[in-house]
């Protein structure tokens, strides 16, 4: 177990995300690298100089300390200290506190590679931790109970989370998502499906078969360039893997008991390592090579 602790605005909104984090242990609410040893709700807010912070325990073998940050990241102004969302004063900046020194390469780093995408520099607070308190009873987990309360992180955050979340679990651990409760297991529309991380193009809508297996079915790859097969031992099962030959994701499994008169073949792909370009949209996208494939 590791730990890391986030300053970014109301610590209500910033816990519930990242509770949702596969690999996140736990997480408790409170207050951070201020003047005084024994900080309050009430003196935090009258000027002890404390930040409210997450503290951040999580399994290094399931997520790094990068992919954390690159989640931080996602919900705060970095280029605003004093100011998130509707959340504006000192107790409300935004900061990165580390207990342990090998963290600081990895923190910085990260917010170089930032600096990158912004022309305002960044003003994220890194320091080591200090002063450290736990919040107040009611403040630990507030949105789990009082779900329609304040929340600067925007809902639209929350899901693009919970997608990331999925598409990481199918392309890096080999997962499955849920059938019938993916994005395109029932999309027809004319199209080409492209890899989520690469763009790269892998399956054409005219391969595209329904199956009712609940995940998305093609007849066939793009082209022999598009993916790799691999042999699959895991549960107990022997199945042939599908792999993305650029990225190396995991993109699902292909079967033997597809349509004889489409030639016998059943990708079965998850819709969270797929994003699907509509024909109106791929010669914008560089893709018009292929459009005479839709015809």
């Amino acid at each position: 177990m590791k730990e890391i602790y986030f300053a970014g605005g109301c610590f209500w909104g910033v816990q519930k995300y990242f509770d949702l984090i596969d690999g996140v242990i736990g997480t408790e609410a409170g207050y951070a690298n201020g003047t005084t040893k024994n900080p309050n709700y009430k003196s935090v807010c009258d000027g002890s100089g404390h930040a409210e912070t997450v503290h951040v325990v999580y399994n290094d073998k399931i997520i790094s300390l990068n992919r954390l940050l690159n989640y931080y990241f996602k919900i705060i102004d970095p280029t605003s200290f004093h100011k998130q969302g509707e959340d504006v004063g000192i107790q409300y900046r935004t900061g990165i506190y580390y207990t342990n020194k090998k963290d600081v390469e990895v923190i910085v780093e990260a917010l170089e590679n930032l600096q990158k995408e912004y022309d305002r520099p960044i003003v994220v607070e890194v320091e080591k931790l200090k002063n450290f308190k736990r919040a107040e009873k009611y403040h630990q987990k507030f949105l789990e109970k009082h779900p329609f309360s304040y929340c600067h992180i925007p809902n639209y955050k929350f899901k693009d989370l919970l997608d990331d979340e999925m598409t990481y679990y199918v392309t890096k651990q080999k997962g499955t998502e849920p059938a019938f409760k993916n994005k395109y297991w029932n999309n027809f529309e004319e199209g080409i499906y492209v890899d989520v991380d690469t763009s790269e193009p892998l399956f054409l809508s005219t391969d595209k078969f329904y199956s009712a297996c609940g995940w998305p079915t093609f007849s066939k790859a793009i082209d022999d360039k598009a993916t790799t097969e691999k042999t699959d031992l895991s549960h107990f099962m022997v199945r042939t893997e599908v792999v993305a030959k650029k990225s190396h994701n995991h993109l699902g499994h292909v079967f033997n008991d597809g349509p004889e008169e489409l030639g016998g073949k059943r990708y079965c792909i998850n819709s969270a390592a797929l994003r699907f370009v509509p024909k109106s949209k791929m010669k914008a996208e560089g893709l018009e090579s292929y459009l005479k494939y839709l015809k």
